[in-house]
């Protein structure tokens, strides 16, 4: 058992946990490849380890597709001695392989069904890689229980299913100590891919809510992986998500894949709605296509309902065994219309629900008594716990009260088959049913209903049989909460939870004419026949391929610890700022221009006492006291706070409100750089900034001589941003005649004058140098937000343009690690004071 206490998640996401029982040391599997040979030791934790430099030793690309488990049955052979193994047909994970590139390898990384004794597990082991190209993860028993059973049963499936858990009997308390084993778990899974992997050409795809955590293994190991990861359930809403209390761990796990997929728009709106509240990251939708920024990678969302495996369907529909299944239903419900249900046995399924409503249905129209009857197929529960024995009660209790009040001698209106049915058994079912219901009150995609539309097509058009040749026709209830509601536009669509609605949902849909249903099924025919498993699983990976084309030209740096770790991909050219390096060429020039932002830069952004250090002001005062320099702080802030902050600093040049007043000395005037002095649009604008202010809670309005500022950092993410795009547009319109320019930056809203920009006083500045006869051959601009980069891009204008030489030192310079225009970077303003200093 491990200790509650025991939560030092870094040693977890290293592999240390002392206390769980360590599974022993594994002979390492040989990896498959054209030419032989094994995969070195890796060093555990080797967080800022890149790609190997080694060239590739595969041919081709590979996939290794991780699943919680393997798409293999395993059954003990008879004598006992050792296992037999065989491909799980009803596999999803077998199926989508028909989407992949034909010449593709793809290789399975996942559990198995069996507890494999230890002694057992290399033989096994070598066995499925030798004949599946599989590779067991064998999870030890302790962890497994308290990974799978705990806390992926017991927490994040209800949660995923909008369950809360309110008292200790509904759902259970978080518990520390299943969290540790879920990254246990998702740990060894990490070891077993990485044991197998060659990181420069395989793809990797991760599966479903068991493995959430594993991104994060992977991308420390190798920062340019190729990574896709797919959840099978639902996303809930941000309100639900951020009751996890390891909700930042997971959401910054995700952020590790490269492209994370969803089977709708809700779910994914969701997922970026976390993104945005609680990691205050934006997302973009460019062609088509949705991406998130992170640390310089973008992150794409794709939104892509899995379908269902039409081949293996029609050789279900096509074998004998079926004929006299049918044939002996199509007997017993002789004159009577047949709805079916066919749901695991699950809190979320709505079983119960849909069992009121037939109730209800007969109630209202008594037409149907004796005449209709609800088949309800209830699949072996994969979960367990109380909530599920209390429901199996629930609905034995509904089913007796209805059979009782409203069954006939040789009519019962419901019939619940409480056993596992097979494939062709189900198919069966379809063939005979007027009408699916599906009330399932959260499931994140269902395929009952797919698998039933093809089910009534039936095999071919060529078939002989009169039953084959006559117009197809089908009808569904579904609830509006599952995943493949949205994309059945023929259905019924109903709110479970509404018993009433969906029993008359359900008369309607066993009253309505045949040419009706008949249209509806070809509608539906035509979507899930295009749509199935191979056309999910091909347009998956090409948007994997389509993200992950610039990996290799980008350089990439691992930072942060255990769950904080995350990999910054920068421009190749893009570099730390080397101190020794610019002291040198500082030494060597003659004329030096030095352009330093305030905020962010000099003065930490979190510090709210914002008046400079002695020790800034000691270190401005040496730099512009050198005849040889020229020192401007140019900064968005006022220019009467920055000519009070740096009075003692007399050779100091200042440029205020990104440069529309700037001065070079002390002693000197402040010019005015904006071409007009009129601000007669402030009376237009600030009304309207007002009513936005009044209307959106935690917003404030700055007003600067120059400018007007609105921010919105305080306000709802969410709802700040909107109101920021609708009164830009407000603003852009009534003032589209005035010389003004309306911006938006990081939480704010900006209205300043035409050509007032950082980019166009530092222009000026090395023009005037230029024109003095002291052509700047040092050039040193230092800054942290998205108006510093306009001082960067002018830069470069300004050697095109000869205002600078080519032979100029330039030194473009932000401050953090971020894409950005500049070629350098320093970490923190600390460490641009020691450069300064320097």
């Amino acid at each position: 058992m491990m200790s509650r206490s025991y939560t030092n998640l870094l040693d977890l996401a290293s592999g240390n946990f002392p206390a769980m029982g360590q599974p022993r040391e594994k002979k390492r599997l040989p990896r498959v490849m054209t030419v032989p040979g094994v995969i070195s030791e890796l060093d555990d934790d080797q967080a800022n380890s890149v790609t190997s430099d080694a060239p590739s030793s595969a041919i081709q690309d590979r996939i290794i597709i991780v699943a919680n488990q393997l798409p293999v049955k395993a059954k003990r052979r008879p004598d006992n001695k050792g296992w037999s193994f065989s491909w799980d047909d009803d596999s999803l994970l077998l199926q989508l392989k028909d989407g992949l590139p034909e010449e593709m390898e793809v290789l399975y990384v996942g559990s198995l069904k069996v507890d494999v004794d230890p002694v057992e597990q290399d033989d096994v082991s070598q066995l499925l890689l030798d004949k599946f190209k599989c590779v067991p993860a064998f999870l030890p028993s302790d962890i497994l229980t308290k990974f799978y059973h705990g806390f992926c049963k017991q927490h994040l499936w209800p949660l995923f299913h909008y369950m809360l858990p309110f008292s200790a009997s509904h759902g259970g308390r978080f518990d520390r100590s299943l969290w540790e084993a879920y990254v246990a778990a998702n740990n060894i899974f990490s070891q077993r891919v990485i044991e197998v992997i060659n990181p420069e050409d395989d793809y990797v795809w991760i599966h479903d809510y068991h493995l959430m955590v594993l991104p994060t293994f992977l991308r420390r190991r190798f920062n340019r992986l190729r990574m896709g990861f797919f959840l099978h359930s639902p996303f809930p809403s941000s309100e639900i998500y951020r009751t996890l209390p390891v909700r930042e761990e997971i959401m910054k796990a995700l952020l590790n894949s490269d492209l994370i997929g969803f089977h709708t728009y809700d779910y994914a709106r969701h997922f970026l709605s976390c993104c945005s509240r609680m990691l205050g990251l934006e997302y973009q939708s460019k062609r088509g296509y949705i991406g998130v920024e992170y640390y310089g990678r973008t992150i794409g969302i794709k939104i892509m309902p899995v379908g269902i495996h039409m081949g293996q369907i029609k050789s279900v529909l096509s074998l004998a065994d079926k004929e006299w299944r049918v044939a002996e239903l199509k007997q017993q419900f002789e004159g009577k219309t047949v709805l079916l249900g066919v749901d695991d046995m699950d809190v979320f399924k709505g079983i119960d629900l849909k069992l009121l409503a037939m109730e209800q249905m007969l109630k209202q129209h008594p037409k149907w008594q004796g005449r209709a009857v609800l088949v309800q197929i209830a699949n072996p529960s994969r979960g367990r716990g109380k909530d599920l024995e209390d429901i199996q009660a629930e609905i034995q209790a509904s089913c007796k009260r209805i059979n009782e009040t409203f069954g006939q001698p040789g009519y019962e209106p419901i019939v619940l088959i409480d056993r596992p049915v097979s494939l062709c058994e189900r198919f069966a079912y379809y063939t005979i049913a007027e009408c699916v219901v599906v009330t399932a009150v959260r499931d994140g995609m269902n395929l009952t209903p797919y698998e039933y539309i093809v089910g009534r097509q039936g095999v071919s058009e060529s078939e002989s049989s009169s039953e084959s040749s006559g117009p197809k026709k089908s009808m569904l209830v579904v609830s509006e909460f599952i995943g493949c509601s949205p994309s059945l536009s023929g259905a019924i669509r109903v709110n479970p939870w509404n018993t009433e609605s969906t029993a008359e949902a359900m008369n309607e849909a066993i009253s309505m004419s045949d040419a009706e249903k008949q249209l509806r099924h070809e509608k539906h025919y035509r979507y899930v026949s295009s749509h199935d498993v191979a056309f999910w699983s091909r347009s998956f990976f090409q948007d994997l391929e389509r993200t992950c084309k610039d990996h290799f030209r980008r350089r990439c740096w691992g930072i942060g610890l255990s769950f904080g770790f995350r990999v910054v991909a920068l421009d190749p050219n893009f570099r730390k700022l080397s101190i020794d390096h610019i002291v040198s060429v500082y030494l060597r020039s003659k004329n030096r221009a030095i352009l330093l932002d305030y905020d962010g830069t000099v003065m930490p952004q979190t510090s709210h006492n914002k008046t400079p250090s002695a020790e800034v002001i000691s270190i401005i005062n040496a730099l512009s006291g050198d005849t040889k320099n020229t020192v401007f702080v140019v900064s968005g802030r006022g220019r009467e706070s920055l000519g009070k902050w740096f009075s003692p600093c007399k050779k100091l040049g200042i440029a205020a409100e990104h440069g529309f007043f700037m001065r070079w000395s002390a002693n000197g005037e402040w010019e005015l750089c904006g071409q007009n002095s009129e601000f007669g649009w402030k009376q237009i604008a600030e009304p309207v900034m007002k009513l936005y202010t009044e209307s959106t809670d935690g917003s404030s309005i700055e007003t600067k001589e120059s400018a007007l500022v609105w921010h919105h950092r305080d306000a709802d993410p969410g709802f700040g941003s909107s109101q920021a795009k609708e009164m830009l547009d407000h603003l852009e319109s009534v003032l589209a005649n005035e010389p003004v320019a309306v911006k938006s930056g990081q939480f704010i809203v900006e209205v300043k004058p035409q050509g007032v920009s950082k980019g166009m006083v530092s222009e000026k500045i090395f023009t005037t140098m230029s024109e003095k006869g002291k052509q700047a051959d040092f050039v040193l601009c230092i800054g942290d937000d998205r108006s510093d980069e306009e001082m960067f891009e002018i830069i470069s204008n300004a050697i095109c343009s000869g205002i600078l030489s080519s032979s100029t030192s330039v030194f473009a310079c932000t401050v953090g690690q971020k894409p950005s225009k500049a070629r350098y970077y320093l970490d923190d303003p600390a460490e641009v004071l020691n450069m300064l200093e320097a």
